[in-house]
C-alpha cells in the first residue's frame, strides 16, 4: 500500500484498504477558520445537538476576518469565541496567522494522521506525511464533531516524479504554477497525487509545501509526500507529541507515474481568470500592476519574504504600486523582524499587515477596482476574488512579485537576479 492507503486503513481499524473502497476513519484533527468555523457551528448546536466527542482534536484559526470591517462581522467573530469557549476547542484569534501555517506551526498536524477542513486547500498537509482533504461544513458538524469520524473513498494514486534543479531566479513556486497547468484542472479528479523523487527530496520543507497546495486546483482528493529526515525534523521542533511516519511500500503502488523535469521551467505567471493559464514570465512582461502582495496559503513564508528582499533591498517599488506583505504567522513575523527584513521592506515602501490570509477575498484589506490588477503569491485568482469582477490577479514567486512592484508592471526577476 502507499502512504494515503495505510494511513486510511489505520484510522478504520482495518488491515489494507484498496482504491475504491469506501472507509469510515477517525479523524485526527479538524481545521476551521472564522468563516466555516462559524457556519459549522451553527449546524452543530442547531441541528446536531449532540456533545463534541473530540474538542481537543478542533482548532479554529481567525485568518479571513482578522480585521473586521463591519459590525456584523465582529458579531461572527464573537460568537465564534463563544463557541469555543463552550466546547473548549482550540482557538487562535485576530493576528495569529493563516489556518495552515497555524496548524502546523502549533503541532495539530503530525505525520500518519487524517487532517480534514472546510478550506479547499487542507490537502496542503500532506507535505508531512498525512491524509490531509477538505469536507463540507455539514460534515464536520454531523461527523467529525460528534462521532470524530468521516467517511472516504480510498482514492487512486498518481506519482508525479520531479527531477532537476532550477535555473537562477526560478523557485519552487513556479514549477508548482507549472505543474498545474500541466496538469489543468479537472486534470485529475479525486486522485491522490504523491510527489515524489530526487527535485522533492532535496527541497526544504516549506517549499515541499507549495506542490500538495495545488491539489485541490487540479481537482484531486489529497496531495502527499512521503516523510523522511527532513520532515521528522521539521515536525519534532513543533511539537513533542508523538507520531508514526509512514511511507508507500513502492513506486510500483501508483496506478499511474508522471515523470516531470523541472531544468528548463522559467519563471512563471498564471492569469485571471483560471490558475490553469500559466505562462512564462516573458510572455505577459509588461502588464501594468497596481498591487502586490505576499500572503496567502502559499505565500508569506520567510522564504518569500527573504526572496522579495534580495530584489528590494535599496530599491523602492513603483510610483502608484501598493505592496501588502502579509506574514504567514507570528514566528515568521518574528524571524522577519530578527533577520531586519521588517525594515529592509518597509524602507522599499511595503506595507505589513497582521499574520493573516492576506487580502483573500477582498475582506480586510480594501478591494480593487475594475481598472487594476495585482500580482502576488495567493493560491487563487478567480475573478471577483479581491474585488472587481474585471480586476486582473496574476500569481507568481515572490521574486516576480517583487521585481514587477519596482518596475510597475509584470517584470521577469532575472532582470535583477542575474
Amino acid at each position: 500500500m502507499n502512504l494515503v492507503e495505510k494511513i486510511l486503513a489505520r484510522a478504520s481499524g482495518r488491515r489494507e484498504v484498496t482504491p475504491g473502497e469506501i472507509v469510515v476513519a477517525d479523524v485526527d484533527c479538524l481545521l476551521l477558520h472564522d468563516l466555516s468555523g462559524y457556519l459549522t457551528s451553527r449546524v452543530f448546536e442547531n441541528e446536531v445537538r449532540r456533545p463534541m466527542r473530540y474538542p481537543d482534536r478542533v482548532v479554529m484559526v481567525f485568518d479571513h476576518h482578522f480585521s473586521p470591517p463591519t459590525e456584523e462581522q465582529a458579531r461572527v467573530l464573537e460568537e465564534n469565541r463563544a463557541f469555543a469557549r463552550r466546547h473548549g476547542i482550540h482557538l487562535f484569534d485576530c493576528g495569529s496567522g493563516n489556518i495552515h501555517h497555524v496548524g502546523v506551526r502549533n503541532g495539530f498536524v503530525r505525520p500518519g494522521t487524517v487532517v480534514v477542513g472546510s478550506d479547499s486547500h487542507t490537502p496542503v498537509h500532506g507535505t508531512l506525511g498525512c491524509f490531509a482533504a477538505g469536507l463540507g461544513n455539514n460534515s464536520h458538524a454531523g461527523m467529525v464533531m460528534p462521532f470524530g469520524k468521516a467517511w472516504f473513498r480510498v482514492p487512486e494514486t498518481t506519482r508525479i516524479e520531479l527531477t532537476g534543479r532550477h535555473k537562477k531566479a526560478v523557485t519552487p513556486r513556479d514549477a508548482a504554477l507549472w505543474l498545474t497547468g500541466q496538469i489543468g484542472e479537472g486534470g485529475a479528479v479525486y486522485r491522490a497525487l504523491h510527489f515524489a523523487g530526487p527535485y522533492i527530496d532535496e527541497l526544504e520543507v516549506w517549499d515541499r509545501w507549495l506542490f500538495p497546495l495545488i491539489t485541490i486546483d487540479v481537482g484531486a482528493k489529497c496531495g502527499f509526500i512521503d516523510p523522511d529526515d527532513k520532515t521528522r525534523e521539521f515536525v519534532s521542533r513543533v511539537t513533542d507529541a508523538p507520531f508514526e511516519a509512514m511511507h508507500s511500500d513502492s513506486a510500483a503502488e501508483a496506478s499511474e507515474t508522471v515523470a516531470v523535469d523541472v531544468s528548463d521551467l522559467e519563471p512563471q505567471v498564471a492569469a485571471s481568470p483560471t490558475l490553469g493559464n500559466v505562462h512564462p514570465v516573458g510572455d505577459m512582461a509588461g502588464a501594468e500592476i497596481q498591487w502586490a502582495e505576499l500572503g496567502g496559503h502559499g505565500g508569506g513564508r520567510i522564504e518569500d519574504i527573504r526572496q522579495a528582499a534580495e530584489i528590494l533591498r535599496g530599491r523602492t517599488i513603483a510610483e502608484g504600486v501598493k505592496f501588502n506583505v502579509v506574514p504567514s504567522s507570528r514566528q515568521v513575523f518574528a524571524q522577519a523582524c530578527a533577520e531586519g527584513l521588517v525594515a529592509d521592506l518597509f524602507a522599499a515602501g511595503c506595507t505589513w499587515f497582521p499574520p493573516s490570509t492576506g487580502s483573500n477575498q477582498a475582506i480586510n484589506m480594501g478591494a480593487m477596482a475594475a481598472t487594476e490588477s495585482m500580482v502576488s503569491t495567493h493560491a487563487r485568482n478567480f475573478p471577483g476574488r479581491n474585488g472587481s469582477a474585471q480586476a486582473r490577479m496574476y500569481l507568481a514567486s515572490a521574486s516576480t512579485v517583487a521585481a514587477s512592484a519596482v518596475r510597475g508592471k509584470l517584470t521577469d526577476p532575472r532582470e535583477f537576479l542575474a
